[in-house]
Order: C-alpha cells, then sequence, then structure tokens
C-alpha cells in the first residue's frame, strides 16, 4: 500500500463530483422508483405478483454480490475504467429492460443492471474521499447523502408519475440521459487513483465464489422466506445453510495467513472507526429502507391513503433528511463532533418511531406529520456523521476497500430490514387479531350493540334484515382487523425504535475523528 501524498489536489474534483452524484442518484433512484410500476409490469408480462417480485429481487441479489468486490475490481480494472463500464452496463441495461416483453428477459437484464449498480455507491464515494482535501469532506458528503437518502425517497413519487402517464419502460429509459452524462464527464476528468493494491494482480476465486453463493442465498432467504414461511420450505432451509457454511467459510479464507491476495480485505474491519461505523450503517439500512416499507403499506392499506396522498405526506420527511444532512454537514466542516451529531440523531429517530409506533385507524395526515418529520431529521443527522467517522482513519488502498464494506452494511441492513419487518408485521396482525377475537364473544354487550346499531342502520337504507345481519358482521370483521393492522404496524415501528436503542452503545466505540482528519488527509 502506498500512502504518498499526490502532488496536487485535484482541479477538476467539482465536475467529476457532478458527474458521480449523478451515478449514484441514478442507482438510488432504480432501488425504489420501480416498486410503484411492478403491477402494471405484471399485467403487461401476463404473471403473478410473486413472479413479478424477481425484477426486484434479482436486481438485489446481484448488488450484494458486487458491492464487497468493488474494491478489488477497481484496484484490477483501473477506477476510472471500472467506474464508467458500470455506468454504461447500468444504462444498457436500462434500455434493454423497457424493452423487454417477457419476465425472463426483463429479471436478466435486472441481474445485469445490478451489476453495474452494485459499484458505483462505494466507487464513487472512494473516489470523492480520494480526490477532495479534508477540509471540503463534510460538505462533499453531505452532497453525496441527498443522492444516497433523499433519491429513494422521491422515487415512488417520480415513478408513480411516469407509470400513469406514459408506461412502465419509461421507469427504466428516465436513466439514460443521466447516465450518459455522467459516463462523460467521468471519463473525461477522472484519473485512476494513485493507490496500488497487491490484490490487484491475482485472482481469489475461492473467495468470490463463497462470496456469491453465501451472499447470495443470505439475499434470496431474505428476500423470499415470507412468501414460503420461512424454514417450513425445504429450500429455505437449505439456502440458509448454504448461507452460513459459505459465509463464515469465506471470512476464514479471507483472514487465512496464506491468502496474500484476498478479494476482500476484511482486515480492515480491525479499524474502530471502520467496524462502528458499519455496524451503524446497518442499523440505519434497517430504519431507513424498512421503515419506507412498512410506512406505505399501512397508510395505505389501513388508512386508505392514496399512491399520491403518500407521496405527499412522505415529501416534508424528505425535506427535513435535506435539511439534517446539509446543517450536519456545517456543523462537521467547522469542527463539531460527528458523535455527538450521531447521539442526537439516534435519539430523535427512536422517539420518531415511537410517535409512529402510537397511530390508529382513525389517524390522518397531521397526526402522522410531527412523526415523520422526527424521522427524516433523525436520518439526516446520522448519515453524514457516520459516514465521515467511519472514513477517517482510513488510509491509501483502505478506502476503497471500507466504503465497500460500508454500503455492504447499509445494503444489507436494509434488506433485513424488509425481510424482517414484513414477517413482523403479518405474524403480529395475527395475534392481535385473535386477541381482540377473544373479546368478541356471543354474550359479549358491546358486539351486540354494536352488530345491532350496524343492522338497523343497514335496514334503513334498503338492506334485509338477513342481509343487514350479514353485512353487519362483515364490516365488524373489517375493523377488527384493521385494528389488528394498526397495531401490528405500530410494533413494526417500535421494533425499529429499538433496534436504534441497542444500536446506540456502538457510539462509544468510535473515535472522534482530529480536526482535518479525513481519509483524503492522508493523500
Amino acid at each position: 500500500m502506498t500512502d504518498a501524498a499526490p502532488t496536487a489536489i485535484n482541479p477538476y474534483r467539482w465536475i467529476i463530483l457532478v458527474g458521480l452524484i449523478s451515478a449514484v442518484i441514478m442507482e438510488a433512484l432504480d432501488t425504489t422508483i420501480i416498486n410503484v410500476a411492478l403491477p402494471q409490469m405484471s399485467g403487461n408480462l401476463g404473471v403473478t405478483p410473486n413472479e413479478i417480485g424477481w425484477v426486484s429481487t434479482g436486481y438485489i441479489l446481484s448488488v450484494v454480490i458486487v458491492l464487497p468486490l468493488t474494491a478489488w475490481l477497481a484496484a484490477r480494472f483501473g477506477r476510472k475504467r471500472y467506474l464508467v463500464t458500470s455506468i454504461l452496463l447500468f444504462i444498457i441495461a436500462s434500455f434493454f429492460c423497457g424493452t423487454s416483453r417477457t419476465l425472463g428477459q426483463l429479471v436478466f437484464w435486472r441481474v445485469l443492471q445490478g451489476v453495474g449498480g452494485g459499484a458505483l455507491l462505494s466507487t464513487a464515494q472512494a473516489t470523492l474521499l480520494e480526490i477532495f482535501p479534508a477540509n471540503q469532506q463534510g460538505m462533499v458528503q453531505s452532497i453525496f447523502g441527498l443522492g444516497v437518502v433523499v433519491a429513494p425517497a422521491v422515487a415512488p413519487m417520480l415513478g408513480g408519475w411516469l407509470t400513469d402517464n406514459y408506461s412502465w419502460p419509461w421507469v427504466f429509459f428516465v436513466n439514460l440521459p443521466i447516465g450518459l452524462a455522467s459516463a462523460f464527464l467521468v471519463s473525461t476528468y477522472l484519473q485512476d487513483s494513485q493507490y496500488k493494491s497487491a490484490s490487484a494482480g491475482g485472482v481469489d476465486w475461492a473467495g468470490i465464489g463463497l462470496l456469491a453463493v453465501g451472499l447470495g442465498s443470505l439475499q434470496y432467504v431474505l428476500q423470499e422466506g415470507q412468501l414460503y414461511e420461512w424454514f417450513a420450505s425445504a429450500l429455505i432451509t437449505r439456502l440458509a445453510f448454504a448461507a452460513a457454511v459459505s459465509l463464515i467459510s469465506f471470512v476464514v479464507w479471507e483472514l487465512w495467513p496464506s491468502n496474500a491476495l484476498p478479494a476482500v480485505n476484511l482486515r480492515v474491519l480491525a479499524d474502530r472507526n471502520l467496524l462502528g461505523g458499519s455496524l451503524l450503517a446497518g442499523a440505519l439500512g434497517f430504519g431507513l429502507v424498512g421503515g419506507l416499507f412498512i410506512f406505505p403499506l399501512f397508510v395505505q392499506g389501513v388508512l386508505g391513503f392514496t399512491a399520491t396522498a403518500t407521496g405527499i405526506i412522505l415529501l416534508p420527511a424528505g425535506l427535513a433528511i435535506l435539511g439534517g444532512i446539509m446543517v450536519c454537514g456545517l456543523l462537521i466542516q467547522k469542527g463539531f463532533d460527528p458523535r455527538i451529531l450521531i447521539g442526537i440523531g439516534v435519539t430523535t429517530f427512536i422517539f420518531a418511531n415511537w410517535e409512529l409506533g402510537h397511530l390508529s385507524p382513525q389517524s390522518d395526515s397531521h397526526s402522522i406529520l410531527f412523526g415523520q418529520v422526527l424521522r427524516g431529521l433523525g436520518i439526516g443527522c446520522l448519515f453524514i456523521p457516520i459516514t465521515v467517522t467511519a472514513y477517517s482513519t482510513l488510509k491509501g488502498e483502505q478506502i476503497a476497500q471500507g466504503t465497500a464494506l460500508w454500503n455492504l452494511s447499509l445494503q444489507l441492513g436494509g434488506s433485513l430490514g424488509i425481510a424482517a419487518l414484513n414477517t413482523y408485521v403479518v405474524n403480529m396482525t395475527q395475534f392481535h387479531r385473535a386477541a381482540l377475537v377473544e373479546n368478541l364473544t356471543g354474550g359479549s354487550t358491546a358486539l351486540a350493540d354494536r352488530q345491532a346499531g350496524l343492522s338497523q342502520s343497514l335496514v334503513s337504507h334498503g338492506y334485509s334484515f338477513s342481509q343487514a345481519h350479514t353485512t353487519a358482521l362483515t364490516i365488524i370483521d373489517r375493523t377488527v382487523m384493521a385494528q389488528a393492522q394498526t397495531l401490528a404496524y405500530d410494533n413494526a415501528f417500535l421494533l425499529i425504535g429499538m433496534a436504534f436503542a441497542l444500536a446506540f452503545p456502538v457510539i462509544l466505540l468510535l473515535k472522534r475523528p482530529k480536526p482535518g482528519a479525513a481519509p483524503a488527509a492522508v493523500h
């Protein structure tokens, strides 16, 4: 590893920033923009909702496999060549996704799109950490954070508008102008990294194979486990076993003394700040992606919000994220201790989920707004301080390796959040429904009064007595289900808050970055 200082700061770094942020926004949009288009895709391609889910699953599977390998791939093929190739692969795959006419074609191109997209976040971040001086890292990471955090929040609104006004292929075609502009700027102004990795000269096929099998199996289990009732399925059980064996073997092999050229240098996690930052990134992914997953389901499925109304209620949270990121970036720029900001962010996020964990079937947009704004502020106070602290003590080639592992933690935390919260909501809905039904016995005075009142109202609207009796029971059943679902979603928000509370002690693991001690400062 070479840590020699460069002769000068890259004069084109702001132009490169525009190119890299464009690529990051493009990739971040694509993780959630297609969600609202999946029903239309399902109808157009003639497949079931479960089958169309592979459009998302295939993309995420390839991303999580590629992410930890990005440092090695950039070192082996050159950072500039690898980034430009990845951007071009992403937009080519996007074009063919939009022109696909069968599910097989669409999933195939989504997998290739994920191969290209997996490089963009971590490689772009590592590049920015290298080409910008330490005193500009707070501002630069704030801009980078806007692309990573805000883009997925606004993507469903953009995807819904494109799908409603044009058609689902446009959620892919929108990538083309952004990607072409990004590829031009990066290819024109970016140079290869000055740091040369020893592993660039060899190929750790064993490590790559174990990683692909382990992460691929784990991601499939997380994505599809609920559909197959988890370990009641032989397939899920086998894949969970394969994931455990492969990942344990991968860790052992990558740390094995005789493995001189590891594909993923796990030894970089000996850095306390990177280890703590990666653990916090996992919690952030769990809360950010998991919260974005369950909130629309709750407000649309229980409260009856439209997709447009859901997007509108999410907008203040996005603005709060924007404000939090910009303020934290400025404070860090002025030397404020990022660990204090992380503590404020964790506390705010816990309180926000406490607020969201006490909603009712009668909640409206005004009662939800406070919790959503707090949630946005919490996220905004976390992303920049965590990234700056995590990377503050990395040097040379460790930067690319560290950003790859950090982004993998964020991605896996999000996948775990979706899987765990989806299962939790289903199970808790059944639990609360059973508990509520126990109180609705035949001798219940409240049940009899409610049924009688509904029946009388229905009879006055022209229903026969028997129809009114049956319809009244149906209405009561729906009310019970809505209450059970509300309690389940409330529990899920509280679970997110508990996960962050458990992550709070990780802050103690972090060392305060020295003034000016960013990765760029060692270049």
